[in-house]
């Protein structure tokens, strides 16, 4: 079988760019190893609940934003979603809590009322953000692959923001720790849970351009999609359809194929077929399965194979709950981050101090009537889940003493629960390992430090000129930034 395109893996990223290129005309035939598409995007269903994997917090959906131009293109209505308000809570150790607001009035009081220490420089904070995180967004609708475009053309992009075009510049080079001089320790905190929930990061790891946008997100307007991200995968790969593409589902791709010059050539798969591409390849999956699975290490450049020992990311520990309709009025909102420890003098850790709490909205319960579907996010490890284990009873007592440890801790940073909700099922990084097969379970991409801001090349390509990859591996921001992402390699195939 012979396609132009050919896509292998069928999460957000990889439906997008199949979803722009069908509807451009282009022959594209998507492949995904799972019954159904959506990765680790896809929905948990079990006992009449559907659960988010993600945290069910979706930006840039309003009109001419990222989601807007994507689906103009497509000869479906994109997926309902609802404006979150607040888009979440943050809540301390000391039970203190404040809303992200759109209300800007609002949102400065409470940081007032929380952080009596260090009231300007938290306020002033936040101030900062605000025309930094405008600015850049302006740029990236006008260049969807500014982080990977060369020197002169980011230059020439930026020409138009003026002064904020060299703010842009300087703070993709600092951390966010280095704004954060003027703050007391607690506000410090309160920066990091956010950005560790968001953009997989502490404030002493994430560049400041990209914590702009994460942190600005809820100021901007943040969103629930009826039905989860599973019913926005579902509505591309309806597109992908009605544009004449096609989608292969149960069907694992085994390692790229090449012709006597060595040039790749399309995709053998687990069933002995290989579907030709005549003119790209396209990855969905992380960097370090598309050169270790599709590439192989064989014909791994070593330069790529040293920055993908480098290359890490965390592991998810979920908890899947059913809680009372009742239960979700006495919540500040739907989703809570709590950070249960303040750590002082310590550097930030994700793993045992924070936990996101994710409940489907009411006008979505995904549960039984009267039920709502939860999930609890939590960072784990990868590594302890993959080290040698006598038998299948060892990771079982693991996961069992984890869904302990986090359950009360649930409860302690949130008491107004009660016995309201009950544990439905966990997931761990084995569970993503065996759902995606993505290297040791990892999820999420990895953390945006000012050292990995700009590419030196588009982010998109290889080592193989016509191989590309669209992955979170190689853009940050979550599903915004993979559809952002997924348009610029369209463009480039296409060449809009």
């Amino acid at each position: 079988m012979v396609h132009e395109v050919v896509v292998v893996g069928g999460g957000i990223g990889g439906l997008t760019v199949a979803a722009l290129l069908a509807a451009r005309g282009v022959d594209v035939c998507l492949l995904e190893r799972e019954p159904r598409v959506g990765g680790c995007a896809s929905s948990f269903d079990k006992f009449g609940y559907s659960f988010e994997q993600g945290d069910g917090l979706y930006s840039l959906w309003q009109p001419n934003e990222i989601h807007d131009q994507v689906f103009s293109e497509l000869p479906v209505d994109s997926p309902e979603v609802h404006l979150l308000e607040p888009a979440y809570v943050v809540r301390l150790p000391d039970q203190s809590e404040i809303a992200l607001t759109r209300n800007t009035e609002q949102f400065e009081e409470s940081l007032r009322a929380v952080f009596p220490e260090c009231v300007d420089g938290a306020v002033a904070f936040y101030r900062k953000l605000t025309p930094l995180s405008q600015a850049l967004r302006r740029s990236l609708q006008r260049t969807p692959d500014f982080f990977s475009v060369s020197k002169s053309r980011r230059a020439f992009s930026l020409v138009s923001e003026g002064r904020m075009g060299a703010e842009i510049l300087t703070a993709a080079r600092q951390t966010t720790l280095a704004q954060l001089s003027g703050v007391s320790s607690r506000f410090r905190r309160f920066v990091d849970v956010q950005l560790q929930s968001l953009i997989q990061g502490s404030s002493a790891q994430v560049a400041h351009l990209h914590a702009a946008l994460a942190l600005s997100a809820p100021h901007e307007g943040m969103f629930a999609i009826r039905g989860g991200a599973q019913a926005l995968g579902n509505t591309l790969a309806d597109s992908i359809k009605r544009s004449g593409g096609k989608i292969r589902l149960d069907t694992p791709a085994l390692r790229l194929s090449y012709d006597s010059a060595g040039v790749a050539s399309g995709v053998d798969l687990l069933s002995g077929e290989t579907v030709t591409a005549s003119k790209a390849i396209v990855s969905n999956l992380t960097l370090w399965d598309t050169y270790g699975k599709l590439v192989g290490l064989n014909r791994t450049p070593n330069k790529i194979r040293k920055h993908l020992q480098g290359l890490r990311g965390w592991g998810a520990y979920l908890l899947y709950l059913a809680m009372d309709d009742d239960a979700a009025t006495s919540l500040p909102s739907s989703h809570v981050m709590a950070l249960t420890d303040w750590q002082d003098g310590q550097d930030y850790d994700p793993e045992n101090n924070q936990l996101l709490f994710a409940a489907a909205p009411s006008w979505d319960p995904r549960g039984p009537e009267g039920k709502r579907a939860v999930t609890v996010h939590a960072f784990t490890d990868v590594d302890a889940w993959f080290t040698f284990h006598k038998d299948e009873t060892e990771l079982e007592e693991k996961d069992q003493g984890m869904l302990e440890s986090y359950w009360n801790r649930l409860h302690a940073a949130m008491p107004e629960l009660g016995d309201n909700i009950e544990v439905i099922d966990t997931a761990t990084p084995r569970s993503f390992y065996d759902l995606t097969r993505r290297k040791l379970g990892m999820v999420g991409g990895v953390t945006p430090t000012p050292e990995s801001v700009w590419s030196k090349h588009p982010a998109h390509e290889t080592s193989f000129s016509n191989l590309f990859v669209v992955s979170d591996t190689t853009c940050t921001g979550g599903i915004s930034g993979l559809t952002r992402s997924a348009l610029a390699l369209a463009n480039k195939l296409t060449h809009t």
